[in-house]
């Protein structure tokens, strides 16, 4: 006889809280000896081909205060296009690029800061190509699932304008909350969680 499962209920769903960091960056709160290094804290190596670039990313609530306990992971194509997937190793994907970067918010400013490559253009299923772009992903206090949404660049204008997924953007105003800034020395990215420059974000 079938077992009755009515008694089995979903388990609370419970924000991000301290532990996230506890688990994925022990080096950043002062728990040594786990990794010699926090894991997505290196991603380019002396041999990663493509040009260098410093990304800072900063996650503000509605108030427009800092998240300094938000946590952000990023993933993007090589220089030429390529993920660093099975598939695309077969001998074009870098083999010195990771693809994928973890980072603590600096718990003073909230900033997490990336040392990357600017990635390639990659094609869609359908052969369209996507602009220059790294996808993001967010976890903080306040957020029960969390968010995704992408990084665009300022100077790939007309690449831009042909994405196919900033072409689905139904308010033209909001795509430039996926564009990041340049400054001197890095490209600045603001998400913002609520007010009246948040952040499109994406299902997945």
């Amino acid at each position: 006889m079938a077992q009755s499962l009515d008694r089995q209920k979903e388990t609370p769903s419970q924000t991000a809280g301290p532990y996230v960091h506890i688990g994925l960056t022990p080096n950043v709160v002062g728990i040594a000896g786990v990794y010699r290094e926090d894991l997505g804290s290196s991603m380019v190596e002396d041999g990663t081909r493509g040009e260098r670039i410093t990304l800072i990313v900063t996650v503000f609530d509605g108030a427009g205060a800092p998240l300094r306990d938000a946590l952000v992971e990023i993933w993007q194509a090589d220089a030429e296009g390529f993920y660093p997937s099975p598939a695309e190793r077969r001998g074009r994907a870098d083999p010195h690029f990771s693809g994928w970067g973890r980072s603590a918010a600096d718990m003073e400013t909230g900033a997490c800061l990336f040392h990357t490559i600017k990635p390639g253009r990659v094609p869609m299923a359908d052969g369209r190509l996507m602009a220059p772009h790294i996808s993001i992903w967010i976890v903080a206090r306040g957020i029960n699932l969390g968010l995704h949404t992408r990084i665009y660049f300022p100077e790939e204008e007309e690449a831009n304008v042909s994405d196919p997924i900033l072409a689905r953007i139904e308010h033209r105003a909001r795509v430039a909350t996926l564009i990041a800034r340049r400054g001197a020395d890095a490209y600045v990215f603001d998400v913002h969680l609520q007010g009246d420059n948040e952040t499109v974000f994406f299902d997945s």
